[in-house]
């Protein structure tokens, strides 16, 4: 079993900004693999099951993720190797992915909030860049904000690699994974 964590804040009031791009990567997994099949409440997350993957969304705000991360994954008995944390990532321009075995927090309260809950900062990651040059806005206030319509032409081609590199970690093994996805956002 493998399970994947999109990260974002519950509510139509943030629905399509930047700190909820975790969101959208779920969302968009169950679009394009045509999962119809409803979400389930367990433990603050909103879980759909398909086969051995579970796409998670915590249900709590961003910044308390990490108690319904370790209780999902407890009662489903999955190992934090077998997990992936999906989120924006300030540190990144807007629309790269990188994936990740591991490291601390930086400034995302979300992570911060997983790893102390886990214990440990080995959590495997998928990051979404939403930085973009010339930014003015206090991080803070800037990832609450929604993306600009020019932007969705950048932000949409990062979600749809994010989907193809959870498809991919269903599979193979983190290091594979990060080898081709890591790889082509280097080359391209």
């Amino acid at each position: 079993m493998k399970a994947v964590f999109g990260l974002g804040n519950p509510g139509t009031e943030y629905a399509l900004t930047r700190h909820n791009v975790g969101f959208e990567t779920i969302d968009l997994y169950r679009k394009v693999h045509r999962l119809r099949r409803a979400g389930r409440i367990v433990s603050d997350c909103l879980v759909y099951r398909t086969g051995d993957l579970l796409l998670c969304k915590p249900l709590t705000y961003m910044n308390a993720s990490g108690e319904a991360v370790a209780r999902v994954l407890a009662k489903h008995s999955v190992s934090i190797e077998d997990t992936l944390v999906v989120y924006d990532e300030l540190d990144l321009p807007l629309g790269r992915i990188k994936i990740s075995p591991a490291g601390g927090p930086g400034t995302h309260k979300g992570i911060a909030s997983i790893l102390d809950a886990l214990g440990t900062q080995d959590v495997p990651r998928l990051r979404i860049g939403v930085e973009v040059e010339g930014r003015t806005a206090p991080g803070e206030d800037f990832v609450l904000r929604r993306f600009p319509v020019e932007e969705w032409a950048v932000v949409v081609p990062a979600l749809e690699r994010a989907v193809e590199a959870i498809a991919a970690f269903r599979s193979e093994s983190l290091d594979r994974v990060m080898t081709e996805f890591n790889r082509r956002e280097e080359s391209g």
